[in-house]
């Protein structure tokens, strides 16, 4: 079932956001931290595994900086931003009173779970594999995560459950189009360069790095390029 992981995540959403709920004065600094520590490793140990995966290292290389200068070029890091400031400022900004509202709980978590590398090569792997491991793994941390932001943000936190779905589901029926354009070699190597940038994302989780992850993810799709013309 293509949608599988999917619907896995929103699942796992709706469940950590439901139970953050309860929890409605936050939980302390120290248990956040240490479980947003657990999940970078946990991130980090997705992207070890599918590492290995790919058979040629050219390919690998080449799609990570022809990936990186496309992203560095449009500067994907700066305008994702700006679009979420954008949303932020029109929806959350002219909301009054103390409590957060169900727009900032909602546009907020949408824009935590729904932008990484880990939502695209889940997808992307849902789609042309029928393997949902990276985004059965994604809903583990997604919900954590969203235990944390709804005893803090309210009721939005769940509903983002719907995005959620709607963004992945939509990138993995695309990319099950694709299949049959695709062979062994291709899919390996994707993987193995979106398990860079997974691992990417757990080194900037762990704060040992910096990297703008998304401007390195147009790097995804260049195996694929050059499983069509190579």
């Amino acid at each position: 079932m293509i949608l599988l992981g999917a619907l896995t995540n929103g699942l796992a959403i709706i469940l950590g956001g439901s139970f953050g709920l309860i929890f409605k004065r936050g939980l302390s600094e120290k248990i956040t931290n240490a479980l947003m520590n657990a999940l970078a490793l946990c991130a980090l140990y997705v992207g070890m595994e599918g590492l290995l995966s790919g058979d040629n290292m050219l390919i690998i290389i080449l799609s990570m900086v022809l990936g990186t200068l496309i992203g560095e070029g449009l500067d994907l890091d700066l305008k994702v931003n700006q679009f979420g400031n954008k949303l932020e400022t029109r929806f959350i900004q002219n909301e009054k009173g103390d409590s957060p509202s169900i727009a900032q709980g909602f546009i907020s978590t949408s824009l935590i779970v729904c932008i990484g590398s880990m939502a695209i090569v889940g997808a992307l792997q849902s789609g042309i594999t029928g393997n949902h491991d990276i985004l059965f793994a994604k809903a583990i941390i997604d919900g954590i995560i969203s235990i944390v932001l709804a005893s803090t943000l309210g009721l939005g936190v769940p509903l983002a459950s719907i995005l959620v779905v709607v963004y992945e589901g939509g990138m993995a029926l695309f990319a099950s189009s694709l299949t049959p354009l695709l062979t062994e070699s291709v899919i390996q190597n994707l993987t193995s360069v979106g398990s860079l940038l997974i691992l990417g994302l757990a080194f900037n989780l762990l704060k040992i790095t910096d990297l703008k992850v998304i401007n390195y993810s147009p790097a995804i799709f260049m195996p694929i390029l050059f499983g069509l013309f190579i």
